[in-house]
């Protein structure tokens, strides 16, 4: 039998209100559903548009300083509700004592073969991928300009799971027919767990992503 996790883990929030199902790593239940407890704290005026199309580093100083306040509250571990947070990995992480996840990405320099499924790959570059010793040459699939990308950009209050399932699927599907050497498939996105056993079904490879980064973390050892 599984031993069930324990801890608290920090997550440094952007400041949005589209939905969020079970899964989402912005989501408190989906932490509880995992046996963990979760401090949610909003970097105010940290939209996704600001953190992942203009990678405004105005953002660096709030998130470091909401990384501290997370560990004063007594955290076991902090992560972020967005991928693209990757590029500050090392800055959140000289900033706190316990340990950082930023990131899926991180992933990637553990595995064999790995390809990202990100939620930009327009705009997924350098910064974001040496922030998290991603290999170089990793293969890269973003998601479609569809039903996940308007509503997150747009902050809308509606998300049709079905069709984002389906758009997740297709996307995952796409990276492995591009680059058929990819044996796992890491999704940067922190909005795409919801949909990675679909994803893996679809695609016959383990799908990895923030949370199960971070149920690696807490594991019993």
């Amino acid at each position: 039998m599984t031993q069930p996790l324990r801890g608290r883990v920090g997550v440094v929030m952007l400041d949005t209100h589209f939905p969020r199902p079970l899964g989402d790593m912005g989501q408190p239940q989906t932490y509880a559903h995992m046996g963990l407890q979760a401090e949610v704290l909003t970097v105010p005026q940290a939209s996704a548009r600001r953190v992942i199309e203009e990678a405004d580093p105005a953002l660096l100083h709030p998130f470091v300083e909401a990384a501290r306040t997370l560990e004063a509250r007594g955290v076991d571990l902090i992560t972020t509700s967005c991928g693209f947070l990757a590029r500050y990995q090392d800055a959140l992480q000289a900033a706190v004592r316990v340990p950082v996840l930023s990131s899926a990405l991180l992933w990637c320099r553990q595995l064999s073969q790995p390809g990202i499924l990100t939620f930009d790959a327009r705009h997924l570059g350098p910064a974001e991928c040496q922030g998290a010793g991603v290999p170089a040459g990793t293969p890269i699939v973003g998601l479609p300009q569809g039903e996940l990308r308007r509503v997150i950009l747009h902050d809308l209050d509606h998300l049709d799971l079905q069709l984002a399932q389906a758009e997740a699927v297709a996307a995952a599907c796409e990276l492995v027919e591009r680059h058929p050497t990819v044996q796992h498939i890491v999704l940067e996105c922190t909005n795409l767990p919801p949909y990675r056993e679909a994803m893996a079904a679809a695609t016959r490879r383990p799908v990895h992503d923030l949370q199960t980064l971070i149920e690696a973390h807490f594991a019993p050892h």
